[in-house]
């Protein structure tokens, strides 16, 4: 049976040349980066050219990079680091409805903690209106954390107008850029946010290690205390391995970006337009221009997702239902409902991310057993009269 991989949101495949790229500091190179011998010396070394690296991509210097455990953890450690470093001067954040439940948790636990949040809205195609950011800011305002493109639909927020709006107050501008790095431009002085948080494995690079930009003269209070590393911002012994493979597969990223991207939203788009023209009563959700090249999220009325998603894989095709981190929940997508999508409709909503790796091929061999799996879902349902 053929196997076709259309999850890549929530994880991809390392390349080769990023599994090259690590096993020596599996093997001989497997010194602590703090050490000062020779050992460690080569894997500070190793950790100082991901950075290099890490920093190239977005614009940054590589002082402004520090390295975390993956992009949940970044994402803690701006909001609690600025939430905790300000909050003598006010206790009021900004983040929307739609954000990533790293940021959201993040929020309400904060917001049982002293801190008040405000949620903005988003329209139906799941952007935020920046005059609701002007009208939300208040003199207390330490904070704001917008989401760069969503992991669910793939909207690209107006980024730029928003933090200029932020800078314009003096207030912190966080984005949570995990999806879209390496497959739109993330310059962080053309988009002038303050902290940008990013991972590796959403961009072929390997899971549990991730990082946060730190803008110069951006203080935060630090998430993790016990050591001096990533000068002193977060303790804790480096995984050298993991940091080698992000440098890699962001140094790969930045290579003919945009032609890989054209070839993505070409095999993307051929996938949704067969959607469309084959199955009857489905709508693409999100904004049909404004987002991530590898992304589109279909909700197919009549059925449950999880059936879909259930018979698909039984034929080999790997999809999801919305974001990988909340699929172990039966409640439906919080993103869709702050678009006013319909419940009925939200259940129904199946999304497709793509990457490189992926070829013709595998859209057709999709539109081969998607449409026959649709229609035998739909018959079983006492909704479908089609």
């Amino acid at each position: 049976m053929r196997r076709v991989y259309l999850d890549n949101n929530a994880t991809t495949a390392l390349t080769p040349e990023v599994l090259e790229a690590i096993l020596p500091y599996y093997r001989e190179n497997f010194g602590n980066s703090s050490s000062i011998h020779w050992f460690g010396r080569e894997c500070r070394k190793a950790v100082e050219d991901a950075r290099d690296n890490v920093a190239a991509l977005i614009g940054a210097d590589p002082s402004e990079i520090v390295f975390t455990g993956g992009g949940s953890e970044a994402d803690n450690m701006a909001i609690k680091g600025v939430a905790y470093q300000k909050m003598g001067k006010g206790r009021h954040i900004i983040t929307t409805r739609i954000e990533h439940h790293a940021v959201l948790d993040t929020c309400k636990f904060l917001g049982k903690n002293g801190f008040e949040i405000t949620y903005l809205p988003v329209d139906q195609y799941g952007l935020v209106d920046p005059q609701s950011l002007r009208d939300s800011i208040r003199d207390d305002t330490i904070l704001v954390t917008i989401m760069h493109s969503n992991n669910e639909m793939g909207t690209l927020q107006p980024i730029e107008e928003l933090a200029s709006i932020a800078r314009e107050k003096g207030i912190i501008f966080h984005t949570d850029a995990v999806q879209s790095m390496g497959k739109v431009d993330t310059d962080v002085n053309k988009l002038g946010v303050d902290l940008l948080t990013f991972s590796a494995h959403k961009l072929h690079g390997p899971k549990g290690v991730g990082g946060l930009y730190i803008r110069k003269k951006t203080k935060l209070t630090p998430l993790i205390h016990g050591g001096h590393q990533e000068n002193g911002r977060r303790a804790g012994t480096e995984n050298v391995a993991g940091i080698v493979g992000m440098g890699k597969a962001f140094e790969l990223a930045a290579v003919d970006m945009e032609a890989k991207n054209d070839y993505i939203r070409g095999i993307r788009d051929n996938l949704e337009d067969a959607v469309v023209d084959t199955i009857p009563e489905v709508q693409v959700n999100g904004h049909p221009e404004k987002r991530l090249p590898n992304t589109t999220n279909i909700s197919f009325k009549f059925v449950e997702g999880e059936s879909l998603l259930i018979n698909l894989d039984l034929r080999g095709v790997a999809i999801s239902t919305g974001s990988a981190c909340t699929s172990g929940s039966l409640e439906p997508s919080h993103v869709l409902q702050a678009m006013g999508i319909p419940h009925e409709v939200i259940h129904g909503s199946l999304r497709l991310s793509f990457s490189s790796m992926n070829t013709k091929e595998d859209v057709e061999y999709t539109m081969e057993v998607l449409p026959g799996i649709v229609e035998k879902v739909r018959a079983m349902s006492p909704l479908w009269e089609g």
